[in-house]
C-alpha cells in the first residue's frame, strides 16, 4: 500500500512532534516540510528527518509530492492556508483553533465537501487508547452518571513571540480550553450550551490566565482553569455517583485511574512514545475510506467550540 505523504506547514514548536507521530504510523509518511526561510527549512527537514524542504508554505501546496497538509503555524493564519491547500486538492488537517471564526470554519468544510476532500481540526487527545477506554467505561455505566469535570494546566509561552498579540489568535484559551471542551463534547457525544468565566490579562490586553465553567445537555457542570503565570497540577477529573476518573496529564494522556469508594485505585496505563501517532492514523483512515469529515472529530464539535471562545473572549473585551 503507497503511503499517505503529509506536508507539514510550519516549523513551530508542535511540527516535530507530529513528525515523529507520523513517522510511527503505518502507511503514513511525513514527506515534506515548509517554513518562510528555505534555509531554515532544510536545516529542519535534515534534524527531523523529513525528505523535502521547501521555503515557502504556497510552494509546498503547490506541489504534487503530498496528499494531506497539516496547517499548523500562528492561529490567524490557519483559515488562509487551509483554504489554499484545498484548493491545490491536499487534504487538511488543521491545528486548532481550527479558525478564529465561525464563519470561515464553515466555508472550510464546505469547500471540502465541494472538492471531496477530508478535512478535521487536529485533537489528539480524542484519539488516545486511554481516552478510548475512558468512554467505554462512562458508557458501561460503572462510575454512574458522570455530573461534574475539573480540568487544570499551565505553560510558560516563552518561545512563542506571538502567543500575546490579539491579532495573531494569540493567548491559552484557544489552545488549551478547547482540548476540554472538544474532550468533554466526544465523551458524552452532546454539546455545551452554557458558558461563563473569568481572566486577567497580560499587558498586551490578551489573557494570561483563566477560568471557565460550562454547562453540557446533560447537565454536566466542568471547568477548566489555565495559566501562564504560576504551575497549577496538570490533571483531569470525571467524577460520577460511583466514583470518579482522574487523568494526569489529559491532554496527552498515557494514563487514567480510578477511584471507588472503599477500594484500591485501578490504574489504566497505555504508554506510547509519540501521541500524535492516533490523530494520524485517523487521518489515514479517514482518507482510504473516502470520507470528507471525521465521525470522531466533527465539523458540529469544530464549529461549538469556536462559536463558545469568541463568545468567551467577548465577554473578556479581546
Amino acid at each position: 500500500m503507497k503511503k499517505l505523504r503529509f506536508g507539514i506547514l510550519s516549523t513551530s514548536s508542535i511540527a516535530p512532534r507530529f513528525i515523529k507521530g507520523v513517522q510511527a504510523a503505518e502507511n503514513c509518511e511525513a514527506y515534506a516540510l515548509a517554513s518562510r526561510s528555505l534555509k531554515k527549512a532544510q536545516e529542519k527537514a535534515a534534524l527531523w528527518n523529513v525528505p523535502r524542504a521547501y521555503g515557502s508554505y504556497e510552494e509546498l501546496l503547490e506541489s504534487d509530492e503530498i496528499d494531506v497538509a497539516y496547517v499548523a503555524m500562528i492561529n490567524s493564519k490557519h483559515y488562509k492556508y487551509a483554504k489554499m491547500a484545498l484548493e491545490h486538492g491536499k487534504h487538511v488537517l488543521c491545528e486548532k483553533p481550527f479558525t478564529l471564526s465561525v464563519h470561515e470554519s464553515k466555508e472550510l468544510f464546505s469547500l471540502a465537501r465541494e472538492k471531496r476532500l477530508f478535512i478535521m481540526e487536529a485533537q489528539k487527545v480524542l484519539f488516545l487508547p486511554v481516552i478510548q477506554k475512558v468512554k467505554a467505561l462512562i458508557q458501561s455505566g460503572s462510575l454512574g452518571a458522570v455530573k461534574m469535570a475539573d480540568f487544570s494546566s499551565s505553560f510558560d509561552p516563552g518561545y512563542n513571540s506571538w502567543f500575546f498579540d490579539a491579532e495573531k489568535g494569540g493567548g491559552p484559551l484557544y489552545g488549551n480550553a478547547i482540548y476540554s471542551l472538544q474532550l468533554m463534547q466526544y465523551l458524552f457525544d452532546c454539546k455545551v450550551t452554557s458558558w461563563n468565566g473569568l481572566c486577567t490579562k497580560s499587558k498586551s490586553g490578551v489573557e494570561n490566565q483563566f477560568s471557565v465553567t460550562m454547562l453540557m445537555e446533560n447537565d454536566l457542570l466542568f471547568t477548566n482553569k489555565t495559566s501562564t503565570l504560576v504551575t497549577t497540577s496538570h490533571v483531569g477529573y470525571l467524577y460520577g455517583e460511583k466514583g470518579y476518573v482522574e487523568i494526569p496529564d489529559y491532554w496527552k494522556a498515557r494514563k487514567a485511574i480510578l477511584h471507588y469508594p472503599d477500594k484500591e485505585p485501578v490504574v489504566l496505563e497505555y504508554p506510547c512514545e509519540y501521541e500524535l501517532m492516533y490523530e494520524a492514523l485517523h487521518v489515514e483512515r479517514c482518507i482510504r475510506e473516502h470520507l470528507v469529515e471525521s465521525p470522531v472529530m466533527t465539523e458540529a464539535m469544530t464549529l461549538n467550540a469556536i462559536r463558545i471562545l469568541n463568545d468567551i473572549r467577548n465577554l473578556w473585551n479581546l
